[in-house]
Order: structure tokens, then C-alpha cells, then sequence
């Protein structure tokens, strides 16, 4: 039933040989790999008026203005450096990559944590946006802001499971319609500006104002800095470009970086006229779309403009899903992740790195309740210390290698990593209380985390690995186990005889094995036993006072004459019936997970597993012949 459900919404796997097919080109990869820059042109402004509001009021609008220049001229920097990082590691991996190979594995190690954190983070607040902005324009789904967050997430993961190829038309429509709606908003704008149209005066200004001092002034710029997560997500993505993949991946980031200066300037631009106070909830907008459309013949554009927000915001979230199980399969390949993250599922994707994603942002909006403004207080910081650490790595590369050209590149590049640096640390301060603290604490412990698996891939090579005179001498021959066969049975059935025979087939030296909690179950169970008369294969019966399985099993193998310490081995071959549906395992107490987990953790003992399928009830039950 699972693999029927798992068809329909993920679709028939994909042979290796379709994977160049999966790859995007220009069209599709600018709204895949930027909607998440795209998105934040959505809420960035507003995080700005909501520090700046409470403090200034009115003068708030203007101080937007200084913010947004600065915001679009440290983009700029950003995306002229991210061109070198393109150009340099086509293979995908950004910061990760860039760092570890400059800086030393410390530094790439923490750029991988620091991404993966903002990658999260990304999902999390690009969808809390999305609700906001739908949940002000239909105050009545308020209450429910929660379960419509984790909702798109399942939706999201879905359709990223898919595949690249069809998440990319999926996701990549609504992020060109929202582009489309922003320039016609900002442009019909400025034109009923231009047309004598007078906008209200904004509501709810505080009456006292306070000095506006640097540290507000900082505050509000590191929240606007939320405009630019998502830049980085071209470089890290790469490989997922068709061929010249270099190429194309600059030309998405250049039009990525033209259309947030278009879309977050000129919303700013507009928010300085029309005065909109984005407090309790509500998004600035969507408020700034009502004072627009509202009361005139293209009242309809407030609908569009509210309902492609909302979906380019949830959609945004999907350029953690291009980046993130990206940079994640690129770290365990190296051992740096668990294996299972560098797998490529059914549809060609990384499964396992999506899921993964999709659960670790969903506990985020349960814990903060989908709050944009509790979320935001976490964010951003990850990604500029990807950035400042790849821009560093990119510095120092080019200070190294001294090619033609280098200097100007260094100059990009370490004007990068300087201006990135900066942001860094008024985010760590600006937003420590509001919980970037969180992640300062939350990356080091990732850190730790990391090179505990690497420190155990390496320790599980080094065991297993064969020295070349171990090959060379090596005798199938030699030191040939000797085997003894135990078969724990509960009861005397169809099952237990099936592991039985198999056991003739492997050791002369077999023992059926069983445990009884009373003794009206030993006698019976010895009783039909003894009614097969296998005298070669001896019974032992073991009463369990505490009704423990595993412990009387390894008492009676302990207290056994082997010598496993010159090679005899004991072969413990559990019966277990396969049930037909999936509901029908929680009907049974399978214990033999518990059994083989342990019996599995001392190295002379070999575990195998009898099946016997069973058929569907209804056959059963009118099939005379299993009577």
C-alpha cells in the first residue's frame, strides 16, 4: 500500500542514464535556485519598518530608503564574488568547498554547518511568511497558521521528490508570476502617485519619537540583510545546470541579482510613499497592494498580488530544497554526513537530504508557531558566515596561485569577505537577544556533531580496510569455520520446521532452542516436539521467571563447548513469518528485532533470518487445504 501511495505522488523511478535529462537550464534554474532571494523582497522591507516604526515613526520610511541602497550595493559585491566561486568550483559545493579547500577542514566544515542551519532556517521562514501574508488578506484562517505551514512544507517535499525536472515547472511558474505582479504593483504605484492620488496618512504612529541611533539603525539593517539568503544557492547548485553548467549558472545569478534590485528597490521606493504601518501581523505588501488596487477597476490585482506572495514565499523554501541535499550529499560523500544523504532516491533527487530538511523546518514552525518575527531573529547569520568564510577561501586562493588577473579578483573577493564579515557580527550583536544566540550555540554544536561521523567513518575504514600482504597471502582454505546451528522456536509450526531444514543444510551440529514464562507451555511445547521424532536435532527448553528471551539464549551459547576464540562460530537462524499487509505487523510481537539487535553485538555469533510468507486472509480463511 505504501509503495502504491509513494507512486502516485513521486512517480516511477528513473534509470541513472536520465539524470542529464533532470538538469535545468536558464528558464527554469533562475526561479528554482532564486525564489528564495526573489521571496524576501516580500518580507525584508518589512522587518526594517517593524524595528525602525516603534522608534522613529514617520522618519522610518526614509531611513527604508538608506537601508535598501546599502542592502542592493552589498548584493552586488555578493554577486560579482559569487562569479568567481562559479567559475573556480563548477562541482557544486559553494562555501563548503571553497573553504575547506583554502582555509583547512575546520573552516570548510563550519561554512557546511552554518549553510545547513540558514538552508533550514530558509524553509522556515519563507513558508511562516507565506501564511502571514495569506493569513492578512483572510484573517479567518489565522488561528490555523501552524498546520497550513507544516502543510506546504509536505507539499513542498512531495514535490521535490519528483525530481529536478518537474519541481522545476512546478515551483518555477509562480515564481515568474510573482515577478510579474511586483513590477505591474510598483509601476501602477508610482502611476496613481503621478495621477494626483494623495495616500492616506499612516496609522498608528507612535506619538514619541526617539533618537535615531546607530545601534537601531544596525538592527534594522541586519534584518533587511534577509534579502539576501538565497544568493549563494547558485553556486552551491552548479552541477545541476546542463552543460556549459558554468555558464549558465552566472547567467541566472546576474538575472537573479537584477531582479532583487528592481523588486526590493522599487518596493521601498514605494513603501517611502504610501506610508504603510506593517504591525500586528499584518504584511506590508499586501497593504501596500490594497492602497493601490483597492476601489478600482483592477481590484482583482490585490488577489493576484496576495495569492502569488503567498505561494513564491512557500515556494521559496524550494531553494533550500535545491541546496541544501546538494551541499549535505557533497559532505557525506566525504564522511563529513551520514552515507545515507549521498544517495540518489527513485526520481533521481536526494531523498534523504529532503526529508530530511522538510522535518527539521517543520519542529522549527511547530516550536516558534509559524511567528515570522520570532523566526527572523535566527536568521541570516548562517549564511553570511558561509559567506564571509567563501569569500575568504576565494581571497586567499587567489593570493596563493597568482594567476592572470588576480588581483582584481582578490580585490572582489576580499572586499567580499570583508563587507560580509561585518554583517556577521551586527547580526551576532543586533540580534543576539532575539535569538541568533540560538545559532552561535546551535553551530559548534553541529560542528562537534560532524567530526564525530568522519571521526567514525575513518575509525570503520581503518578496521576493515585489507593490507596489501593480507591480499597477496590470502587462502579461502585456511582457518575454515567450524559452525554450530542454534534455532530458537516459540512454538512448534510451519515456520520453525522451514528454519529447521535449513539448518540440516548448513551444520550437523544443530539445536532447537526455546523459552517458557510457565511450565504448562514447556510441556507442551516438548510434547510436539517429540511427535516429529528428531532425534539428531535435540530440544532445549529454558524457563524465563523475568520473561527475558535474549538472556537465557546467550547463557546457554556461553555454557556451550566451542572455542570461538580459534574460530568455531554459532549460527542463530530466527524463523519469522511475513505478514501479507503492513497493518498486520503491529498485530504480532515481533520480537526477533530485539533479539537480533542483540545477538548482533558479539562477533562470533551469525544471525540469520527464515521467512515464511504468509497469504491474504481472505484466501486463507477459504482455502480448506490450511485447515
Amino acid at each position: 500500500m505504501f509503495k502504491k501511495i509513494r507512486r502516485i505522488l513521486v512517480g516511477k523511478p528513473l534509470k541513472n542514464e536520465a539524470l542529464q535529462d533532470q538538469k535545468m537550464g536558464v528558464l527554469w534554474g533562475l526561479p528554482i535556485l532564486s525564489s528564495d532571494a526573489i521571496s524576501s523582497v516580500a518580507y525584508a522591507g518589512q522587518e526594517v519598518l517593524m524595528v525602525l516604526i516603534p522608534a522613529v515613526g514617520i522618519l522610518a520610511f526614509r531611513q527604508l530608503s538608506y537601508i535598501s541602497i546599502a542592502i542592493i550595493c552589498l548584493l552586488m559585491i555578493l554577486m560579482l564574488s559569487y562569479r568567481q566561486v562559479i567559475d573556480s568550483y563548477p562541482n557544486g559545493g559553494g562555501a563548503y568547498v571553497v573553504a575547506k579547500e583554502n582555509l583547512g577542514v575546520l573552516a570548510g566544515v563550519t561554512a557546511g554547518a552554518a549553510l545547513s542551519v540558514d538552508y533550514v532556517m530558509t524553509v522556515a521562514v519563507s513558508i511562516s511568511s507565506g501564511v502571514e501574508q495569506f493569513t492578512t488578506a483572510f484573517k479567518v484562517f489565522k488561528p490555523y497558521s501552524v498546520v497550513i505551514a507544516v502543510t506546504m512544507v509536505i507539499l513542498l517535499m512531495i514535490g521535490n521528490l519528483r525530481g529536478i525536472r518537474e519541481s522545476s515547472r512546478m515551483f518555477g511558474i509562480p515564481a515568474y508570476a510573482f515577478i510579474i505582479g511586483m513590477v505591474v504593483m510598483i509601476v501602477a504605484g508610482f502611476a496613481k502617485v503621478s495621477g494626483g492620488y494623495v495616500p492616506p496618512p499612516a496609522q498608528n504612529m507612535p506619538d514619541v519619537v526617539k533618537p535615531l541611533t546607530l545601534m537601531l539603525v544596525l538592527t534594522a539593517f541586519s534584518n533587511g540583510c534577509a534579502a539576501l539568503t538565497g544568493v549563494e544557492a547558485v553556486s552551491n547548485a552548479v552541477p545541476n545546470f546542463k552543460s556549459p553548467s558554468t555558464k549558465y549558472a552566472k547567467r541566472v545569478l546576474f538575472l537573479l541579482s537584477m531582479v532583487i534590485l528592481v523588486l526590493f528597490g522599487g518596493s521601498s521606493i514605494i513603501a517611502n510613499i504610501y506610508h504603510v504601518n506593517p504591525s500586528n501581523g499584518n504584511a506590508m505588501l499586501i497593504m501596500i497592494a490594497g492602497e493601490i488596487f483597492h476601489n478600482t477597476k483592477f481590484d482583482f490585482m490585490f488577489y493576484y498580488i496576495t495569492a502569488t506572495t503567498f505561494i513564491i514565499l512557500v515556494f521559496a523554501a524550494n531553494t533550500a530544497y535545491s541546496g541544501f541535499p546538494m551541499l549535505i550529499s557533497i559532505m557525506a560523500k566525504e564522511g563529513y554526513a551520514p552515507k545515507q544523504l549521498s544517495m540518489r532516491g527513485d526520481r533521481l533527487s536526494y531523498d534523504n537530504g529532503i526529508i530530511l530538511l522538510s522535518v527539521l523546518a517543520s519542529i522549527l514552525m511547530i516550536v516558534f508557531k509559524a511567528d515570522v518575527s520570532k523566526l527572523i531573529g535566527l536568521y541570516a547569520i548562517g549564511v553570511f558566515i558561509s559567506f564571509t568564510l567563501s569569500q575568504t577561501g576565494m581571497f586567499i586562493k587567489w593570493r596563493n596561485n597568482k594567476g592572470k588577473g588576480w588581483m582584481h579578483r582578490a580585490i572582489i573577493n576580499g572586499t567580499g569577505a570583508v563587507v560580509s564579515g561585518i554583517v556577521v557580527v551586527i547580526i551576532a550583536i543586533t540580534k543576539f537577544k532575539e535569538g541568533a544566540w540560538l545559532v552561535v550555540i546551535l553551530i559548534p554544536i553541529l560542528i562537534l556533531l560532524i567530526f564525530k561521523v568522519k571521526k567514525h567513518y575513518e575509525a570503520v575504514m581503518r578496521q576493515l580496510r585489507l593490507k596489501p600482504e593480507e591480499i597477496a597471502n590470502f587462502d579461502i582454505n585456511k582457518a575454515v569455520y567450524r559452525n554450530r546451528v542454534i534455532v530458537p522456536i516459540e512454538s512448534v509450526n510451519r515456520s520453525s520446521l522451514r528454519a529447521l531444514r535449513y539448518a540440516k543444510t548448513i551444520s550437523d551440529n544443530i539445536t532447537a532452542f526455546s523459552v517458557v514464562i510457565d511450565e504448562a507451555d514447556a510441556k507442551k511445547i516438548k510434547e510436539k516436539y517429540n511427535s516429529l521424532n528428531m532425534d539428531d536435532i535435540p530440544l532445549v527448553v529454558k524457563y524465563s521467571p523475568f520473561r527475558k528471551v535474549v538472556e537465557p539464549m546467550l547463557k546457554f551459547i556461553e555454557s556451550a563447548e566451542y572455542d570461538y576464540q580459534n574460530g568455531d562460530m554459532i549460527t542463530v537462524i530466527l524463523p519469522q513469518f511475513a505478514v501479507k499487509k503492513w497493518w498486520h505487523k503491529f498485530l504480532h510481537n515481533n520480537t526477533r528485532y530485539s533479539v537480533e539487535k542483540e545477538l548482533l553485538k558479539h562477533k562470533h555469533i551469525v544471525v540469520s533470518v527464515m521467512p515464511l510468507q504468509l497469504r491474504d486472509d481472505d484466501f486463507v480463511l477459504n482455502n480448506h487445504k490450511y485447515d
